[in-house]
């Protein structure tokens, strides 16, 4: 019985030293091709480590985020056997281009003429950290300062503050008629960044701000101020299911981002109040020249019966073609479809076209869940545009897309031209 068990261990002790003797480990890790994005940083986001055992699958997952930065249009790995019998990895990356001009000019609905100077870096100090502003001028001064770090205190925690000082003309809508007044919202917020695993991350803060409002023109109403001083605070939290990969302009999976805000305020004019929406993201590549892409977006707030409802019908937010800042709601269901084609594609510059149909629907302010259905509150827009793509500086694409009305509704607008930067989605 004893010598039984003296075997055992002997062939026990054989078993495990075969299989240790049969992992192979990664000897050294190189990073070629990086220049302003610092290596020692790179290889702290990696998830693959000398001296841990080879494993394509963290190497697969570690290429996906570097490809999901902003300083990294591209990246493979090659893995080479060393002398030791062990391997070493070879990691190459396309930079972009990451110090990003913010321009734009445009004219108000009272033909002011209105600009937008910026500046953002998007790899500040190689480290994965956007710093900059912008100055705008819509017949007033807005200007903004703007930081995020998500990987400021360690690979999975980080920092985002942001200052505005925001002023612009919005409508406000009463009974099916509209009045215009001055809004001004200067803010502070500071958010935690937490990346959970490669797929998972939260957003959590404050946004301590102020709104203004002051009467401009239009209809009035007895029951609405000409002018509101409001102190406000945010409490905000952001949840994001990331599993989307990208090979230049071409991009596949699915992805879910969740927002949910909490209004405090102290004023009689209007109560405390939430806000949450879901955006719904699906990407698949068609071929080689391909891409079909989709948003879904679901969002409801406190349904109270006030002009001044937090979701928007606007051209550069849902329905393009629509006009700007064409109604207001305390809900929204807005599904975005577009096809993409490249026609056009070199090492420095891709051109694509697209067919898109966009649909929306609100609910009203202090109105009921079936107004998503009612034909008054349903908006399809279609159309057509191109997009020109730099493959070498990060998020410059200029889009340019024609929408018109499909439905013979009460809509506003028939149809028109909106502009970017970047994608619309």
């Amino acid at each position: 019985m004893e010598l039984k068990k003296h075997l055992f261990t002997l062939f026990f002790i054989g078993i495990t030293t075969l299989v240790v003797s049969q992992k192979k480990e990664i000897n050294s890790i190189t990073i070629n091709g990086a220049n302003k994005t610092k290596v020692p940083f790179l290889k702290s986001l990696l998830s693959s480590k000398v001296g841990q055992t080879i494993d394509s699958v963290s190497l697969e997952s570690d290429i996906i985020l570097l490809k999901r930065l902003p300083a990294i249009s591209y990246a493979y790995y090659q893995v080479f056997r060393s002398e030791n019998n062990n391997y070493n990895v070879f990691v190459y990356v396309e930079e972009n281009y990451t110090i990003i001009p913010d321009v734009n000019v445009w004219t108000t609905t009272n033909n002011v003429f209105s600009y937008k100077l910026g500046l953002y870096d998007y790899n500040f100090l190689g480290r994965n950290i956007t710093f900059g502003g912008f100055y705008q001028f819509n017949g007033f001064d807005t200007y903004a300062v703007n930081f995020k770090a998500p990987n400021l205190f360690s690979n999975k925690w980080g920092l985002a503050v942001n200052h505005q000082n925001w002023k612009s003309e919005e409508p406000l809508y009463f009974d099916g008629q509209s009045a215009n007044y001055l809004y001004n919202n200067i803010s502070l917020e500071a958010l935690g960044l937490y990346q959970i695993n490669l797929k998972n991350a939260i957003n959590f803060g404050i946004n301590v701000f102020k709104e203004k409002y002051t009467y401009l023109n239009g209809i009035t109403d007895h029951s609405i101020p000409q002018k509101l001083n409001l102190n406000k605070a945010l409490l905000k939290f952001v949840y994001s299911y990331d599993n989307l990969d990208y090979y230049y302009q071409y991009v596949n999976g699915f992805k879910s981002v969740l927002y949910a805000q909490y209004v405090i305020t102290e004023n009689d004019f209007q109560n405390d109040f939430y806000i949450f929406w879901n955006d719904f993201f699906y990407y698949k590549q068609i071929a080689e020249h391909g891409n079909w892409a989709n948003r879904l977006r679901f969002g409801l707030s406190s349904n109270e019966n006030t002009p001044f409802a937090p979701f928007a019908l606007d051209n550069n937010i849902n329905l393009r073609g629509v006009g700007i800042l064409v109604d207001r709601g305390t809900g929204t269901i807005v599904l975005n479809s577009e096809y993409r084609h490249t026609i056009y594609d070199k090492p420095n510059l891709a051109i694509q076209t697209n067919v898109f149909s966009d649909f929306g629907s609100w609910r009203n302010p202090g109105g009921k869940l079936n107004d998503f259905v009612q034909e008054d509150n349903i908006r399809i827009y279609s159309g057509f545009g191109l997009r020109f793509i730099s493959k070498k500086i990060y998020n410059a694409t200029f889009r340019v897309d024609y929408g018109f009305s499909v439905l013979n509704t009460k809509a506003n607008s028939k149809g028109g031209l909106v502009f970017g930067i970047g994608q619309y989605f």
